[in-house]
């Protein structure tokens, strides 16, 4: 280790003790109301931040920089931090809608209401208001999926993942179910069919290649160990060129004539025809359950636009079986969930409705014209800065569904593309993502990219002045050392 030089030293003993910080801060007043536990953490991440440059850099250390007033100043900003949420507001300028990075799908209005309302105050959980005893909680929302699915029962617990293991567990647990190869998928945070399949106790049986299963393949696989047959519907990637799968409705038939049930993981999971607003055809839940299926399950937060939720409609036999699973409550949807999916699901009833108020809906199906007309209002606002440094332009770049629903869907869309003199794209990416609120877009040739179809119009003051500050040299927010 190299020694430590008289200057380093000198340095070093002009940093003041804890306590004696802490004395000042106290009684500085924009510290003073902190926690006095959040003061202490700043002041030591502080000091020790102090110490390791004068370690490392200490040519870097002048007299004015180790003033308290500069220690204070440190600490503030440490304590700042400290005291803002971890989960905080983010503003997507991606393009991506249903980012499950970013929260995947934002929640209508009429949803926001009704769990602000459910939050706040008691509620029916699991109390029925008719016989004055105690209820499902699952009723607030069976009638709705049951309505909206033609599914004779419905079943919502905490997310696709847990309905995907509760109806295995449930329907095929010391069984084998028998599935394609091709469907063998992989979601993000490494969620993977057969290893779900495992856990529940199943047992793989594959069929078929990877790129092409017959009908015969599945009944040349049946045994008297067969539990199941499932299809899981690959909607975050896709398979072209010399392919061939089996259709739903005959795979039904085939689980009729041997006594099986059929079980359907469609992921995503929507109830709108999208092919009717001039995009790429997703199989819906009501045509699924149409087939006769035994169960189907899907995510709440995806295409759907609600909360994260599993969802399981089906056959009443089916679905009761998984209801009466022991696990049901370890997966069980909780009460604000359930508020903000009973809401989004409510919208359904009145597709042009749903369309125009789930805001998954609305960025999905925002046409190119649209979109451009909003880029060039942000672009104005950008440009109305009136910054040398900046170059804003338009692009048109696809925007993409997300959250693994139609991989090989381009949405068409029209971006802003900012450079900056003396920043690079990643640079100004990372000042942009150091905002409060962050705002996260794209790079590419060397621009930041910025798509209004994931942007709501309140965004884009916010946008301009966060550029603005970045400008001006004033978003690194350092503090002299």
């Amino acid at each position: 280790m190299k020694p430590i030089s008289d200057h380093q030293q000198q340095l070093l003993r002009r940093l003041p003790g804890v306590d004696a910080l802490l004395v000042r801060a106290q009684s500085d007043p924009h510290l003073a109301p902190m926690p006095k536990t959040v003061l202490l953490r700043a002041i030591r991440d502080t000091l020790a931040d102090f110490r390791r440059r004068i370690l490392e850099q200490p040519d870097r250390i002048t007299d004015p920089s180790l003033p308290e007033r500069h220690l204070l100043a440190a600490v503030a900003q440490k304590a700042d931090k400290l005291q803002a949420y971890n989960l905080q507001r983010t503003i997507n300028a991606t393009g991506v809608v249903v980012h499950t990075n970013l929260g995947r799908s934002c929640l209508a209005a009429e949803a926001l209401d009704h769990l602000l309302d459910i939050a706040g105050h008691y509620s029916n959980l699991e109390f029925d208001l008719r016989i004055g005893r105690r209820g499902s909680r699952y009723s607030a929302v069976e009638d709705l999926l049951c309505e909206l699915s033609g599914a004779e029962a419905a079943l919502a617990v905490n997310n696709n993942a847990g309905a995907v293991l509760l109806s295995l567990d449930t329907l095929a647990r010391g069984k084998e179910v028998v599935i394609s190869r091709g469907e063998l998928v992989e979601i993000g945070g490494a969620f993977r069919i057969p290893d779900v399949m495992a856990k529940s106790g199943a047992i793989l049986k594959e069929v078929g290649t990877t790129n092409r299963t017959h009908l015969r393949d599945y009944q040349q696989a049946i045994t008297t160990d067969t539990g199941l047959l499932l299809k899981v519907h690959t909607s975050n990637y896709a398979i072209v060129g010399f392919t061939a799968a089996v259709d739903l409705k005959a795979m039904v038939g085939l689980g009729a004539q041997f006594g099986l049930p059929v079980m359907e993981d469609l992921g995503s999971g929507n109830f709108i025809d999208f092919t009717r607003y001039g995009l790429t055809a997703e199989p819906t839940v009501q045509a699924s359950v149409a087939t006769g299926i035994d169960v189907v399950t899907f995510s709440g937060d995806k295409m759907l636009g609600g909360p994260q939720a599993g969802l399981i409609v089906g056959k009443k036999a089916a679905v009761e079986r998984i209801r009466a699973n022991p696990l049901t409550r370890a997966l069980r949807i909780d009460k604000l969930t359930l508020a903000a999916l009973e809401a989004t699901l409510r919208l359904y009833r009145d597709e042009a409705k749903a369309v125009a108020t789930i805001p998954t809906l609305r960025m999905l199906l925002a046409g190119r014209p649209e979109l451009e007309g909003r880029a060039r209002r942000l672009a104005q606002a950008i440009e109305a800065l009136a910054h040398p440094d900046l170059t804003v332009t338009l692009l048109d770049r696809p925007s993409r569904v997300g959250g693994g629903a139609l991989p090989t869907l381009d949405l068409p869309s029209c971006c802003v593309a900012i450079r900056m003199t003396g920043m690079s794209a990643a640079g100004l990416e990372k000042a942009l993502r150091r905002n409060r609120p962050p705002i996260i877009g794209r790079i590419e040739d060397d621009y930041f990219l910025m798509d209004p179809r994931t942007l709501a119009d309140e965004a884009f003051d916010t946008i301009a002045g966060a550029i603005d500050t970045i400008v001006k040299g004033d978003h690194q927010g350092n503090i002299p050392y």
